[in-house]
């Protein structure tokens, strides 16, 4: 599983988080062009040159092709709405009719596919904050509920846990490690799945911390395709 580029230092996939959290265009260009790219880090990788190409960052076109090309071997979830968007800014497609909206795609993720207890939340529209439907109880109770206006919200319905749980599985057939793969698939099997699996992993880091890279680009393809059914396409979060 591990001879493709994947993710085994935590240290380097940190860093390249950093970069693109901070919108370093310049500093992830020279990142991305010292050797392997980590494999199950696309969605995190193509935001950042989405951002570094847009602001015209030397290097990025050449590095956001290359990008392209991976994302349209790999066929993810919101692989190919990361591929339009990517393309337009490079020149080289049209411009994806969505409308942009400065919102965290983890943050999105997490409501997504949380606890269907929980309820899901909802999007501002016009700042892109994502709340949670636990913020949204409190603040009603606490007498600070915001604006109710639906043209000021995108609702977000919880779809469970089935996606991430696939997720799991998929990580457990590109291991090649034949006793790991036995005790992961007892891990994932009856309640507390997610618990055991990490517990499972616990032991090996390098494979801990491959696992977070892979579950990380799953959950934001999920929820940039998700997006882009409702209409819009994730931009930077306003800081």
């Amino acid at each position: 599983m591990h001879e493709d580029g994947t993710v085994d230092d935590r240290e380097e996939l940190t860093r390249l988080r950093s970069l693109v959290v901070r919108g370093d265009g310049p500093g992830l260009v020279a990142a991305l062009s010292e050797g392997p790219w980590p494999a199950d880090s696309l969605h995190l990788i193509g935001e950042g040159l989405l951002a570094a190409v847009r602001s015209g960052a030397d290097g990025s076109a050449e590095l956001a092709l290359e990008c392209v090309n991976a994302l349209r071997e790999r066929r993810w979830d919101g692989d190919r709405e990361l591929v339009e968007a990517l393309e337009a800014a490079l020149g080289n497609g049209p411009t994806p009719l969505l409308r942009p909206l400065p919102v965290d795609l983890e943050e999105l993720s997490m409501i997504l596919e949380g606890d269907p207890v929980q309820g899901g939340g909802r999007v501002d529209l016009a700042t892109g904050q994502v709340w949670p439907q636990s913020a949204l109880d409190y603040a009603e109770e606490s007498g600070e509920a915001e604006d109710d206006d639906p043209d000021r919200w995108l609702w977000v319905e919880c779809e469970g846990s089935r996606s991430a749980y696939q997720d799991m599985v998929g990580f457990i057939e590109g291991i090649d490690d034949p006793n790991l793969v036995d005790r992961l698939a007892r891990a994932i099997s009856g309640r507390g799945a997610f618990r055991r699996f990490k517990d499972t992993l616990f032991d090996r880091p390098d494979l801990m911390t491959q696992w977070h890279a892979f579950s990380g680009d799953r959950h934001r393809g999920r929820a940039r395709s998700w997006l882009a059914a409702e209409g819009y396409t994730p931009t930077r979060p306003l800081r």
